[in-house]
């Protein structure tokens, strides 16, 4: 396939697959795409852990990172803040809430323990930290979202001749990311899983070539509700130079995903994935469940809590409503929640992750036919 993002990332399909869970990183390279991992999470003990597990296991095919290190937090510019540090600043009030609706449907909120020096969540050092160990490592690509890169991050990405993308949802955004020096962007549209903006792919895609055509040639990765080759085939024609998928990884075996919530994403309707800031204090596209109701409209609801502070709330409650869940609690099985995006209407099975890169490129050959003949008519 002829794709500037094949030549970038020693691909021959551009179907790029974002996970948190190394095994579905491995199987979608294997299979012929890219996996990228997301990395924000992770210490540098565990990414170097990580890291090594996928080299080890993805037979030499490349693969990258993703980590969040976002412009507008409620800490900016505040230096070496701790989780510990953040935890005071959480309200009285926000916290009778939490421990009331967990109590309501049976679930124990158990309170994890952290070191008096672990990073606040999203905490900028810690991801250059991250991407330190990275380099360590055959990455192709870095990516990252909420926002424009550090002039560090580019700066290393350049400096080891690894591609450095950034996720965009609006074209003013994509114009600044370019301004700055990174060399894919990814149009992320309102339909994705997690934080995302308000504007549908459809619109953003094209919106966003013709912004950045006259500064300077930059390809762009279509994201938001991908879960087919066709819709891929559908972005390309567009003018994609490929597409950047989540949620439709959630769904497979490799997945770290609870079976739980499989299950309720097979069970979903596009309109069951909506936008709300109740799990991280920015609106992130999840799956509707009480929790969301809950911090949304419910009437006695202090309000989410800016980032990061509100990850420092739903952490340990979503920790707690999976363990209820999982133990048989049939009343947690309503809390239980997690980032995906409008394409969850379109999954009615649980599959292999190479089952479905595979399904994507009979899909995308399929779609490129029917166009080929319909031009050709």
């Amino acid at each position: 396939m002829k794709s500037p993002i094949c030549d970038m990332l020693g691909i021959d399909f551009p179907l790029l697959a974002f996970s948190h869970c190394r095994d579905v990183v491995a199987a979608v390279s294997r299979a012929g795409g890219f996996g990228v991992l997301g990395a924000t999470a992770h210490s540098p003990e565990t990414l170097e852990q990580e890291l090594k597990w996928i080299d080890d296991h993805v037979d030499g095919k490349p693969y990258g990172i993703d980590v969040l290190i976002p412009e507008n937090i409620s800490t900016a510019g505040e230096k070496h803040v701790t989780w510990k540090s953040l935890e005071s600043r959480i309200t009285p009030e926000h916290r009778d809430f939490t421990k009331s609706l967990l109590n309501k449907y049976g679930v124990d909120l158990r309170v994890t323990e952290v070191s008096a020096d672990q990073p606040q969540p999203f905490d900028g050092e810690t991801a250059l930290r991250l991407l330190d160990i990275s380099f360590r490592h055959p990455i192709r690509l870095i990516a990252n979202a909420l926002g424009v890169p550090p002039k560090a991050m580019i700066e290393m990405g350049k400096a080891h001749g690894v591609p450095v993308a950034a996720l965009v949802g609006a074209k003013e955004h994509a114009i600044r990311q370019v301004a700055a020096g990174v060399d894919i962007l990814v149009a992320q549209g309102t339909e994705a899983g997690g934080h995302c903006g308000e504007v549908s792919t459809m619109v953003l895609v094209p919106e966003v070539i013709k912004a950045i055509k006259p500064i300077r040639d930059v390809p762009v990765l279509a994201a938001g509700g991908i879960m087919t080759g066709k819709q891929m085939a559908a972005c390309m024609a567009m003018g994609a130079a490929g597409v950047w998928t989540g949620s439709v990884w959630l769904a497979t075996t490799e997945s770290e995903t609870s079976e739980i919530f499989r299950e309720k994403m097979i069970a979903a309707s596009s309109r069951d994935a909506i936008r709300s800031k109740g799990r991280t204090g920015k609106p992130a596209r999840q799956l509707r469940s009480v929790w969301t109701d809950a911090w949304d409209r419910g009437p006695d609801s202090p309000g989410a809590l800016p980032m990061p502070l509100q990850s420092l709330i739903s952490r340990d409650a979503f920790a707690s409503i999976d363990r209820s869940a999982a133990a048989g609690n049939a009343q947690a099985r309503d809390l239980v929640s997690y980032f995906v995006g409008q394409g969850v209407g379109l999954i009615d099975s649980v599959k292999s992750a190479g089952a479905v890169v595979q399904e994507f490129k009979e899909d995308f050959a399929e779609a490129a036919e029917c166009l080929n003949m319909l031009v050709s008519e």
